[in-house]
């Protein structure tokens, strides 16, 4: 079997190159040209298009994304480019060879308001731009008719990259006194578990009959169990970091309100995602949040 992965240096795709070995020949790329004059800059669709009549993949692993929330009000374009219009041209290819196509989104698709975990069909109405170009880049995957299993996260993190954890981390050992807020909530989605269970469910999907799989093909809620906010996610950080023996600045937390701290882009309150179709379609069980989070800190903290 024969993978590609695109976008291989991000937080998921670096877990990916790890967790999809043992499955196949993975050829793993971004957007700079291999030694086999291969990119795999989807905003490139000529590029695009050589690479998967050369390799002619099985399976197409798409962890690509523009994930800059505040800046994509401002770089619109750009942010419909790669999460809307280039998948929109993957998905066409996919559907030429026959390949599964496997696509990464977010909770940012739903309105965040009310207190109920999304389920996957319910009502899509995001807030920002960059929710909207993550629910159009969906839509074209819907009406494709590519074979396609498209994972809806949030609140990613990993050892590799930036997020949450690290500027936390970088923060609490300068700064005495820090606001965080406290009205969003949601759970942290560790960016190797996003790849394991990739993973594992294309493992399940291949061993099923053609027929089979057919009714695998659509949306899955992706995320670890429980719930948060970023407040307690924060001092949850700062816990394990002084029970690792880090010394911090941090001396007092503040709770904060949404309101209080504008950005560019409206945030969702409720990020919660309800996972039971994943877990029963696909036999599985999640992890509690806080196992993720401790396991990425202990890895951060050694280097």
């Amino acid at each position: 079997m024969k993978i590609l992965l695109l976008g291989k240096n991000g937080q998921v795709g670096w877990e990916l190159q790890r967790a999809l070995q043992p499955l196949g020949e993975v050829i793993a790329l971004d957007r700079s040209i291999n030694g086999d004059d291969l990119c795999g800059d989807i905003a490139n669709f000529p590029a695009i298009e050589h690479v998967l009549k050369q390799i002619q993949p099985d399976i197409v692993v798409n962890a690509t994304a523009y994930t800059a929330v505040d800046k994509a009000e401002s770089e619109q374009d750009q942010a419909d480019l790669i999460n809307h219009l280039a998948v929109a041209n993957l998905a066409e290819h996919c559907k030429q060879q026959n390949a599964l196509f496997i696509h990464y989104s977010t909770d940012y698709v739903f309105n965040g308001v009310g207190t109920n975990a999304w389920a996957e069909d319910d009502i899509k109405a995001p807030i920002n731009h960059y929710g909207r170009t993550k629910r159009d880049g969906e839509i074209a995957l819907e009406n494709s008719q590519v074979r396609f299993i498209n994972f809806r996260t949030c609140w990613v993190y990993g050892a590799h990259g930036h997020n949450f954890i690290k500027t936390m981390l970088k923060l609490a050992q300068t700064k005495e006194e820090l606001g965080i807020i406290q009205d969003q909530v949601g759970v942290p989605t560790g960016a190797a578990l996003i790849a394991d269970v990739t993973a594992q469910v294309l493992r399940y999907y291949t061993l099923q009959p053609s027929e089979q799989q057919l009714q695998l093909h659509g949306h899955y809620h992706l995320a670890p169990t429980g719930e948060t906010t970023w407040y307690d996610y924060a001092q949850y950080i700062f816990e394990q970091a002084r029970q690792s023996g880090v010394n911090l600045a941090i001396q007092k937390v503040n709770p904060i309100a949404t309101s209080a701290y504008p950005t560019p882009a409206c945030r969702p309150l409720n990020s919660r995602l309800n996972t039971q179709k994943l877990q029963k379609t696909f036999k599985l069980r999640l992890p509690e949040w806080q196992q993720g989070v401790a396991q990425v800190m202990n890895e951060i903290l050694k280097t």
